[in-house]
């Protein structure tokens, strides 16, 4: 199976500026992936024609499910994630990673009725400090509603913002999740143009990871300031989640 993470910065060029939303679709069609989730998916923004991206995105790939989660209200519009699925959600949940008065941020949990098993997908968009990410990571992996689809394997991905990888000696190696991108000078994400930060990052427990690379096409220089992460990979049903420690 294959997954492909992506902050589309709007649908706006991270270059040229300019607004253009074919443009994304066509990065993400060329890698055709059966999991799609995006970061900074705009709904009803005037920088963005007032389009609703979300419904958009759905329409366009026509996979089996899809949800949006709205963080960030504009004066007019809004913005957040969004998760497409070529398989139904056993079950979903979003949850608001918002630590006090910073900026509102969030995660999206769904566990995914795959042909190769049940399996716990985390979509999530990170804050820009480095205690504000440590407290969403801990809050996240601490909380009820992930603790519902904990028990299968899981794959957590998104725009983490880490730029020292500080969070993987953190919390996730707390939980008993494994890098899947690392090293992590082979997944520099931002900007795209000339890519020096490893910002879209993936964890995982319990799968089994084929291979994962950052889109370098020239198409996906100039759609967005950030390049797509792809990660082909397999449940392995007879192999249990671990525990977290």
């Amino acid at each position: 199976m294959r997954l492909l993470s992506y902050n589309i910065h709007k649908g706006i060029g991270g270059v040229d500026r300019k607004y253009d939303l074919e443009r994304i679709i066509a990065v993400i069609a060329a890698e055709n992936p059966d999991f799609i989730c995006l970061q900074e998916v705009d709904k009803q923004a005037r920088r963005s024609k007032l389009h609703d991206q979300g419904a958009m995105l759905a329409e366009r790939f026509g996979l089996a499910a899809h949800m949006q989660q709205i963080n960030v209200h504009l004066k007019r519009g809004c913005y957040g994630n969004l998760l497409l699925s070529r398989w139904p959600f056993h079950s979903k949940h979003q949850v608001s990673l918002r630590l006090q008065r910073k900026k509102p941020r969030g995660a999206q949990l769904a566990v995914i009725e795959s042909p190769l098993g049940l399996f716990h997908l985390v979509n999530w968009h990170l804050g820009l400090a480095e205690r504000e990410r440590h407290w969403q990571v801990a809050h996240l992996l601490e909380h009820r509603l992930f603790a519902e689809g904990a028990r299968h394997p899981t794959l957590i991905v998104g725009d983490f913002n880490d730029w020292r990888n500080t969070l993987a000696r953190g919390p996730f190696r707390q939980h008993g999740f494994h890098q899947i991108t690392t090293p992590i000078f082979r997944f520099r994400s931002f900007p795209a143009f000339a890519a020096l930060g490893p910002l879209d990052k993936a964890f995982q427990r319990g799968l089994l990871i084929q291979k994962a690379h950052i889109v370098r096409t020239p198409a996906a220089k100039r759609a967005s300031d950030h390049l797509p992460l792809v990660i082909d990979f397999e449940v392995a049903p007879s192999a249990p989640a671990e525990s977290p420690t």
